[in-house]
């Protein structure tokens, strides 16, 4: 019986130093985890404050009406911008500018080729633009500037490309008697050519590249073949987002077309008409809610709801409508975006926006519901909604937009020379604003081309700077 007893004790002396040993390894397995997990969370926080990503904030030493943005890691300057010398064809050709001696730009110290009037101005960003960068290379004193022409393009943030698209359609869109195509087509298919023909587009990708195509009707010929560019538009209505889209391109405002109320002493009181609305009221795709409101609003005694147009001096009868008026429509039509909005902010006047896909210039950095009233379609088209709404709103409320009206104006002027945080300005910094994603397309488009290995197995470029050890 003792041979028994003692393989038993045997036995359990043998386990007993196992489950001792399995204990000391899991115990020493879990200090190790730990270890690691700490040092590699350390280390993490330490590459997060070594390469702070590149984000804007508000200045903070920036009043209120003040927009001006800086990044994180404060930009050297103006945005760096390289535009092509592009034949006078593609821009102050187009105004029937003819250039001196063998400069394809005017000297805008000494003329400035006059814009047409009328409705034409309304989409002009791409002559003021173009106007601000020739400015930018003289002496430029104490003004400051948004953006500055570079002469080398690896030094610049963005490349320019100076077509006054708009204009070439307002003006040349129709084909006459004598001609194939019209002349808007033939200089979009030689843009076409000459840009995918640049080193500077074969660089990039056409990326880097801002091309101006504020008229809706714009670039058709064209958008599609350029649509890795940065577009400088007032809406995306007739855009796929595979061509446009917020994330790459950037909404620019009208240059309105009304009156700037300028020493404005009105009040509530002293505006008689409650709701302005003045155009046209028959309009195609999204623009039925025009014509349908118009049926809602007709018998409101302190509503103006009319047709209008700018012959006649329906421009200066439109100044004085919204002069007197508390609050002006800007309803959808054709597009999302008119330039009633940019009407009603140099009126004073404040916008009700009904209009559910419209995309707002600046609202990255402008708080629009602070001066604007935003209603669904869905709900301006029930009965008595939208005018229950607006005589809800009390003097106090109105009052306090009308005055942020007032602060936010500025921004929305057009000027030569421009001048701090004018239009501008605002739109040069919203292109700067789009830099960093536009270098991260840029470099992630190099991911394979830059360090795959080709089909016969040879390395690549980068195989030079790595230690053989690693292959």
């Amino acid at each position: 019986m003792a041979m028994p007893e003692k393989n038993g004790s045997t036995i359990g002396y043998v386990a007993r130093n196992l489950l001792l040993c399995l204990f000391v390894f899991t115990t020493v397995l879990f200090a190790l985890s730990c270890y690691f997990v700490l040092r590699s969370t350390a280390h993490n926080r330490f590459l997060g404050s070594t390469f702070q990503s590149k984000s804007f904030v508000r200045d903070p030493g920036a009043k209120k009406d003040d927009c001006r943005c800086v990044e994180d890691e404060k930009r050297t300057g103006p945005l760096k911008v390289f535009m092509y010398d592009m034949d006078p064809e593609f821009h102050f050709g187009l105004l029937n500018w003819k250039p001196e001696r063998k400069s394809v730009w005017p000297d805008v110290h000494k003329f400035i080729p006059p814009y047409p009037g009328g409705l034409n101005l309304q989409h002009s960003i791409e002559y003021w633009l173009t106007l601000d960068l020739l400015a930018s290379e003289y002496p430029n004193g104490a003004r400051p500037i948004a953006a500055k022409r570079v002469y080398n393009s690896t030094d610049a943030d963005v490349i320019f490309v100076p077509f006054f698209s708009s204009l070439s359609y307002n003006r040349f869109s129709k084909v006459n008697p004598h001609q194939k195509t019209s002349r808007n087509k033939d200089l979009q298919g030689k843009l076409v050519a000459f840009l995918t023909a640049q080193e500077e587009w074969k660089r990039s990708g056409g990326r880097d590249h801002v091309v101006l195509a504020h008229h809706p009707n714009s670039m058709l010929d064209a958008r599609n073949k350029l649509f890795p560019a940065m577009f400088i538009l007032s809406d995306f209505g007739r855009y796929p987002p595979t061509v446009a889209n917020v994330e790459k391109d950037v909404i620019a405002p009208y240059k309105h077309v009304i009156k700037t109320y300028e020493n404005d002493t009105s009040g509530f009181d002293s505006r008689p008409i409650l709701l302005y609305f003045q155009g046209a009221i028959y309009r195609k795709d999204g623009g039925f809610v025009r014509q349908e409101l118009f049926y809602l609003l007709q018998d409101e005694k302190d509503v103006h709801f009319s047709f209008g147009s700018v012959r006649n001096g329906g421009i200066n009868k439109a100044s004085q409508g919204m002069h007197n008026s508390k609050f002006c429509l800007n309803i959808a039509g054709d597009t999302p975006s008119s330039n009633r909005l940019f009407d009603a902010i140099a009126s004073h006047c404040v916008p009700v926006i009904i209009s559910d896909d419209i995309e707002l210039p600046f609202e990255d950095v402008i708080d629009y519901s602070e001066f604007s009233v935003f209603v669904r379609t869905s709900d301006a088209l029930k009965d008595n909604f939208l005018v229950n709404l607006i005589r809800g709103i009390t003097k106090e409320e109105w009052t306090r937009m009308w005055n942020r009206l007032k602060e936010v104006e500025k921004f929305y002027e057009f000027h030569f020379p421009s001048r701090v945080d004018d239009a501008v300005q605002m739109i040069w910094q919203a292109i700067a604003r789009k830099v960093p994603g536009v270098k991260m397309r840029i470099h992630k488009s190099r991911r394979y081309s830059a360090g795959s290995v080709s089909d016969a197995g040879k390395e690549s470029r980068w195989s030079s700077l790595i230690p053989r050890s690693f292959w």
